[in-house]
């Protein structure tokens, strides 16, 4: 009688949800469409000064298609939260006061500001340019400058390290 071969110790099975999901990167048109929505929604609580959850729950309702949902709701929720961080930051570089600025520069500073301050994964040129590009589409003739200026010159204080190593 032969010799009874110890079979290999098969390798346990990975189970999926015991390895880490990487996260599905979302194509650039549902963030564009996402940063679309933020100003439109920051406009929004500008003007009617109203609960940014309630603002939050009918832009969800109102706009259907592909969007970076994620995306919008952690932005728009979180500037309302540090205006005033954000004002410290904008203030400086104006060359007249926050207040009188039209409401949808306003919201277009806010949020490349909020972007080059709180979200270090997106480089600089990509926030200056995706604001200036809405400025285009919502603010006047030539606010697509001031919004360029304003952020360019605060991109160099925020982001002295990224600006560096090109």
């Amino acid at each position: 009688m032969a010799p009874i071969k110890a079979e290999p110790k098969a390798k346990p099975l990975a189970s999926k949800k015991n390895k880490p999901q990487a996260k599905a990167k979302i194509p650039l048109a549902q963030r564009r469409k996402a940063r679309t929505l933020i100003v439109q929604a920051l406009y929004q609580w500008y003007l009617s000064k109203s609960d940014p959850l309630e603002i939050e729950a009918q832009f969800h309702e109102q706009n259907g298609g592909k969007i970076d949902w994620e995306y919008f709701s952690e932005v728009f929720l979180e500037i309302p939260k540090q205006q005033e961080a954000l004002d410290k930051h904008i203030s400086p570089l104006l060359d007249r006061e926050l207040n009188s600025l039209d409401p949808v520069e306003r919201a277009l500073l806010y949020l490349g500001t909020f972007e080059l301050a709180s979200r270090i994964d997106i480089p600089y040129r990509v926030v200056i340019n995706e604001c200036v590009e809405l400025a285009k589409t919502f603010g006047a003739t030539d606010g697509h400058k001031y919004i360029n200026g304003v952020l360019d010159k605060l991109a160099k204080s925020l982001r002295s390290v990224e600006l560096s190593s090109k």
